[in-house]
């Protein structure tokens, strides 16, 4: 019996769309909601950390974090990311999407606190303690995303799959804006309450002693939302596809199945008897490879080829975009100069700043294609995304010194918001969505945290490896710290490549809009060539031997080898 014929993983197919759904939506995308808001949140408060901590006497300029410093705090979150991605995607796979969901959950919720306990005597004290929390948030973090998007996509029926994975990666625009939106309301309670002249005025009085815990609250606050859904991640049952694909037990699988939906899915003795088969019978090679046989680099190794590039090469083009913000804020007025403005008046205007990016661009775009993925497919977004980065970039950088003259601002914004929205339109939701559906059961969330392991490198190539390149070729007009770089107009030329590129390796990836898990992992073929496979263990068969008969008990036997 194929994989597809179990009637719990049919029923899950063809189920209409209920209440369980939107809960197992919300439940998978307040982790990711948690996720957006502790990793984007460190880069609204890094100013602030730079004049508490770095503020030089005597300087005309409030204190910034050195750059060392600097990528620390911002990019040890996504080495604990990537890092978490690996062993947890793994992890999901060996023991269950169920009994793992809740570690990386909790690990969130512990380290945000942490996180904003962060203790020391010195400045860099203070800084590594920070890193070393941010670092296992990170790790938390990082296991999060093979997770819920592989328990989305087991969970959800053929038609609207492509929206309920995509549903619960957008929670990643609220989880942004929620983050400035915190940071509003915190800094602007803190300035009400202990006003500050601004540092041009008097520098030492510009930074009141209670700023040090806005930046505490405003990570600790990431906990919440984590720690509100632990109870109901923990009352999931375990996706029907994983115990009956990976753990053989299809019974089971139905009578879980039937309590979600709150329909009647039998497990007969058909089921029951492929169950059994599939557990005790000698599976042929090609329906037990592993991750690194030849099978699977023949089946599905181009697969995860494109689903990883093209989730690298994303990220380098989607986190390197903060590279130009601070040019749009400061032409637009949203952030005046540093020295005009004390310590809490800087933090409130840059969060006020990403909270209207956000808006604007990041949230609309995600749910387009939370509207649409089912409509167009995963293929056509992604290139077209792809495709539209790649003309606004080239739309920048081409013109560049005509969009930085004064006159030409609104232009500039337009494009780059444009560039955003078709971001989140595009391959920064399917990059997501893809790999948690054309892999096997057993392989699955170890293959979506490769993909998205690769993203993350990916994201530390395009926000460091960026940030310097950017830097301006005269060495005496680059940011305080950074050595001379390319140039941000040469640098967007690069980025226009990688989005090109990118475009080519989405044709390596291929369409799975309203296909099973099984027709595209190839899980039927699997199950249909090991039940076409005679067993004959513990058999007994009759054998004649001059004129009689006695039976002869075959044990152990595997088939043999074709022959050459």
């Amino acid at each position: 019996m194929a994989a597809g014929d179990l009637e719990v993983l049919t029923a899950l197919d063809t189920a209409k769309t209920q209440w369980y759904h939107f809960t197992a939506i919300v439940v998978a995308g307040m982790g990711f909601f948690t996720d957006a808001y502790d990793l984007f949140c460190i880069s609204l408060v890094t100013k602030l950390l730079g004049r508490i901590y770095y503020t030089v006497e005597g300087s005309a300029t409030p204190g910034t974090l050195p750059p060392h410093v600097s990528a620390s705090v911002n990019g040890v979150a996504f080495v604990g990311t990537l890092s978490g991605q690996l062993f947890f995607g793994w992890l999901g796979d060996k023991l269950g999407r169920k009994k793992v969901y809740g570690m990386t959950l909790m690990l969130m919720v512990l380290c945000s606190v942490a996180s904003g306990l962060s203790f020391g005597h010195t400045p860099a004290s203070v800084m590594a303690t920070l890193c070393f929390f941010r670092f296992w948030l990170g790790f938390g973090i990082g296991g999060d995303y093979p997770l819920s998007a592989t328990i989305m996509s087991e969970y959800a029926n053929k038609k609207t799959r492509g929206a309920f994975i995509a549903a619960v990666f957008a929670m990643q625009g609220f989880g942004i804006m929620a983050g400035g939106l915190v940071a509003i309301v915190v800094s602007a309670s803190f300035k009400a309450r202990f006003p500050a002249p601004a540092y041009a005025v008097d520098p030492a009085g510009s930074t009141p002693p209670q700023a040090d815990f806005v930046w505490r609250i405003i990570l600790m606050l990431g906990a919440m939302p984590a720690a509100l859904t632990y109870y109901w991640r923990t009352k999931m049952p375990e996706t029907a596809r994983y115990t009956a694909l990976v753990a053989k037990n299809a019974k089971q699988a139905a009578a879980d199945m039937s309590k979600v939906l709150q329909v009647e899915i039998s497990a007969g003795a058909p089921e029951e008897d492929a169950a059994a088969a599939a557990a005790t019978a000698p599976a042929p090679a090609s329906a037990s490879f592993g991750l690194f046989s030849g099978e699977f680099l023949r089946r599905h190794g181009l697969h995860l080829l494109g689903t990883s590039s093209t989730w690298f090469l994303l990220d380098i083009a989607f986190y390197s975009q903060n590279l130009f913000q601070k040019d749009i804020f400061s032409a637009v007025g949203w952030i005046p100069k540093a020295a005009t403005m004390n310590a809490l008046e800087e933090l409130f205007s840059i969060a006020r700043a990403q909270s209207l990016i956000a808006l604007c661009g990041t949230v609309p775009g995600y749910w387009f294609t939370v509207a649409l993925i089912d409509v167009l497919g995963r293929f056509a977004i992604q290139v077209t995304g792809f495709l539209m980065m790649t003309v606004f970039m080239l739309g920048l950088a081409v013109p560049y010194e005509h969009w930085t003259t004064p006159g030409h601002h609104i232009g500039f914004i337009v494009m780059y918001g444009l560039t955003f929205f078709f971001a989140n339109f595009g391959p920064n939701a399917t990059t997501f969505i893809v790999p948690a559906e054309i892999f096997p059961a057993r392989l699955r969330s170890t293959c979506h945290g490769i993909s998205a392991a690769s993203g993350k490198l990916g994201a530390i190539v395009g926000s460091f490896g960026f940030l310097y390149l950017a830097q301006n070729r005269d060495p005496a007009k680059t940011d305080h710290g950074y050595p001379a770089g390319i140039g941000v107009r040469n640098s967007l030329f690069l980025l226009a490549g990688c989005n090109l590129l990118g475009l080519a390796f989405t044709f390596l990836v291929p369409e799975s809009k309203g296909k099973s898990l099984e027709e595209m992992s190839g899980e039927n073929d699997e199950a249909a060539a090991a039940a076409a496979t005679p067993n004959y263990n513990n058999r007994t068969v009759p054998v004649s031997s001059h004129g009689g008969t006695c039976r002869v008990e075959i044990t152990g036997c595997s088939p043999m080898p074709a022959r050459a």
